[in-house]
């Protein structure tokens, strides 16, 4: 029986796998939201625009070069690759403690979105298949945490000096990089299997996600369609809201504990059912959600459709994985998963130039309707897709080879 496309990951390992993607993302979080601009505009007297680009050059190095991770991982061992990711983010970490050249802040954001890059690909690709979508959730819990309160606990500390947010960034990097030393990933490595060319892989990936119809090309517009807002969400709470920053803070904290409370349920819901409703529904809700917060005023009003995406978010984020997992060819899931979400990440480059754009014409509400237009079309589309895309064969025979064993 083969069973390469899915590792059979012991509870405990999976566990400390997702307490290395919380560190990773804490560290993430806490570099790009808080450290960076204070380090640019503080430390280096470096001009607030360095700050967007060193962002940007972060996030679409972490894009590029997630199909090149992913082929590693298919030749080398996890462990090897993933302290390599590790050790190159040591360097971005170093460059940015030892100058303050704005070239060099650029590379230090670079080695760090170069060396975040192996762990979510690694993470994909080991979960087990008959409750892909639980662990999924599981798994986004943990990186919404970690984004989330990274900075937010180095604002709490970024008073006592900028040497000191650095070192507390270095404490969370070497936890998460020592209980990355302490997973086995080398002994659930996938089974043995003959050695592809790179056009043979990519080739088995075209084939698959041929059979998905529009579910990839879906992938592409709902990153451009959040990617759109990015830009804006916080001068569209104060200006059009009338939020005050604090407010803000706490529309956004209800939102996000409203998603990592439901991401586990609902993974679990869909494992159970599977199918395409949870897509149709959710990105149709969250469509409206977003079509709602272009009429409210009021900070009640806010936090109530911020609970209605964060419900929306947590039944799409798992179910989403969970089918595109069907379309991994087997003898290529590094590789695969590294393609798809280098894919992925192209609407999180596209989406804030296309919202700068609408917002030009001095309509603040522009990038809202059409964002919120974008996921109602997807909705749409999945909605009216032949059912064979939301229950592959492959994903039922794969159930019943694992259930077998």
């Amino acid at each position: 029986m083969d069973i390469s496309n899915t590792v059979e990951v012991p509870r405990q390992s999976f566990t400390r796998l997702a307490v290395v993607l919380f560190f990773m993302e804490w560290v993430r979080g806490a570099f790009l939201v808080a450290y960076l601009p204070a380090y640019a505009l503080e430390g280096g007297g470096l001009s607030s625009s360095i700050v967007g680009i060193a962002v940007s050059v972060h996030y679409l190095t972490d894009s590029l070069i997630k199909g090149f991770t992913g082929y590693l991982l298919d030749r080398f061992s996890a462990r090897k690759v993933l302290h390599g990711g590790f050790a190159l983010s040591l360097v971005g970490l170093l460059l940015m403690a030892t100058t303050h050249d704005a070239w060099v802040l650029l590379a230090a954001s670079a080695c760090l979105g170069a060396g975040f890059s192996p762990i979510w690909i690694i993470c994909m690709s080991q979960i087990r298949e008959e409750n892909r979508a639980q662990q999924s959730g599981i798994l986004y819990a943990y990186w919404m945490a970690g984004l989330g309160l990274g900075p937010v606990t180095l604002n709490l500390v970024m008073g006592w000096g900028l040497s000191i947010s650095l070192f507390i960034i270095g404490l969370f990097f070497a936890a998460g990089w020592i209980m990355a030393a302490a997973l086995t990933l080398d002994d659930i490595a996938p089974v043995k299997r003959p050695e592809l060319t790179v056009n043979q892989q990519l080739a088995a990936l075209w084939d698959k996600v041929k059979k998905g119809g529009f579910l990839v090309p879906g992938m592409v517009l709902q990153t451009t369609a959040g990617g759109i807002l990015a830009p804006f969400l916080t001068s569209f709470a104060v200006k059009h809201v009338g939020l005050s920053h604090s407010q803000l803070s706490i529309v956004l904290l209800m939102g996000g504990a409203g998603v990592i409370a439901l991401l586990v349920p609902m993974g679990k819901w869909f494992d159970h059912i599977g199918g395409r409703w949870f897509l149709v529904i959710g990105f149709g809700i969250f469509s409206a959600a977003l079509f709602g917060l272009t009429s409210i005023s009021s900070f009640t009003g806010a936090m109530g459709f911020s609970l209605l995406l964060g419900c929306a978010y947590a039944a799409l984020l798992p179910s989403w994985n969970a089918l595109m997992a069907c379309y991994i060819p087997e003898d290529s899931v590094g590789t695969s998963w590294g393609l798809l979400f280098s894919i992925e990440g192209l609407g999180v480059v596209i989406g804030p130039l296309i919202g700068g754009w609408l917002a030009s014409a001095g309509n603040e509400l522009l990038p809202f309707q059409v964002s919120a237009s974008m996921f109602g079309l997807i909705s749409v589309v999945y909605l009216l897709s032949p059912s064979r895309l939301f229950a592959p064969k492959e994903r039922s025979a794969s159930k019943s080879m694992i259930s077998s064993s």
